[in-house]
């Protein structure tokens, strides 16, 4: 009669010799056990190393490092947490906690989200994102922009930004199209160079906009119809978008990808949501309350600024106003004849993107 043969439950090799050892209650064959379990170092118990948690220097099961450790919210760093310091709900190690006391409060965390501020009069509200970088996450520099734009009221609020080198973000509350436009963002951007800051001259920096998802339609199923012909139009004119916002392919796949084209608005909606671009996305939809147009490069000149943020609210009125089948038929050359913004039209020239007109252009910061 033939002998019962043992298999390992893990390679599913025969195991000869009496080779193997029980694991959870399961036959592992020893090469197994050598190669792929460790043991938890706070409890002793016993686990595969694709299950483990911890870094290089620790292993730990999910119990004890869901129940009795933490990771730095700066550095990511693993820490016990009787060696974690605390601050404003936030998690850091010894360093990166006392760098967080020691620097004004002039600089936000990068989770700070206050309760919003509305400023204009209009259904459409626009929140702006501008990072810059090369002069430090320095307060002083902070609170130097900071006089400039929140004389009379808060305006806008610094935060830090772990994807800079040595800068920092400037974000504003939600205006409207035409507060923005009176708004002192010219003299923010004017002292931002003095201090040695750079946006556009840097291989880190964006430009993002928010838009209040409630100006797109009266209920969610509304607003989506409309966000898919805005998904539509910027797939559908890729490449003047990439053209637009002077990033380069490689930049827009790494921090604003495409979700890709297809034939319907909707089918390239449903792509964005079963999609793993995240928020690194050129319209990102991860905001319940606002839509983020991520493509644009960082910049300190400020009619590249506005003539972001009106080519932004001329594709909006183009997806509100418009069938699919009319986007289908739109071409730029269409769009942008329909424009009659000044320095969205400049801006389109000095980029080639209108009627093929040339301008002379103004170096970018």
């Amino acid at each position: 009669m033939e002998e019962n043969k043992i298999y390992c439950s893990n390679c599913g090799d025969l195991i000869e010799n009496d080779d193997f050892d029980t694991v959870n209650g399961e036959i592992v064959c020893t090469d197994c056990i050598e190669h792929h379990i460790t043991t938890c170092d706070r409890c002793g118990a016993t686990i595969w190393e694709a299950d483990a948690y911890g870094d290089e220097y620790t292993n730990l099961c999910r119990h004890c490092y869901e129940n009795h450790y933490t990771r730095c919210s700066c550095c990511d760093a693993l820490l016990h947490e009787d060696d974690a310091y605390h601050l404003n709900g936030y998690d850091y190690c010894s360093d990166c906690y006392h760098d967080e006391v020691d620097r004004s409060r002039s600089i936000r965390d990068y989770g700070y989200k206050p309760e919003p501020i509305f400023y204009g009069d209009s259904d459409r509200y626009f929140g702006m994102e501008l990072e810059i970088d090369g002069a430090g996450k320095d307060s002083d520099n902070a609170d130097d922009l900071l006089e400039i734009a929140n004389v009379s009221d808060e305006y806008i609020y610094i935060k830090s930004d772990g994807s800079l080198d040595d800068g920092m973000e400037i974000v504003s509350y939600p205006m409207t199209l035409d507060y923005h436009k009176n708004f002192c963002w010219k003299d923010i951007m004017k002292k931002a160079i003095s201090l040695g800051y750079r946006s556009h001259q840097t291989s880190t920096c964006g430009l993002h906009v928010h838009v209040n998802r409630d100006c797109l339609g009266e209920d969610r199923g509304d607003q989506e119809e409309v966000i898919s012909k805005i998904l539509y139009f910027v797939e559908h004119h890729w490449n003047e978008m990439l053209k637009f916002s002077r990033r380069s392919e490689y930049s827009m796949n790494r921090w604003a990808a495409r979700y890709g084209y297809e034939n319907s608005a909707r089918a390239i909606l449903d792509k964005a949501k079963k999609g793993n671009c995240g928020r690194y996305a050129a319209v990102n939809l991860m905001n319940y309350s606002t839509i983020e147009f991520c493509l644009f490069r960082g910049t300190l000149k400020y009619s590249t600024f506005i003539a972001t943020l009106e080519l932004v609210n001329a594709i909006i009125d183009t997806a509100l106003n418009s069938t699919e089948e009319e986007l289908h038929k739109l071409s730029w050359s269409e769009f942008v004849s329909e424009l009659r913004e000044p320095e969205l039209i400049d801006y389109l020239k000095e980029r080639k993107l209108y009627v093929n007109e040339n301008i002379e252009t103004e170096e970018e910061l």
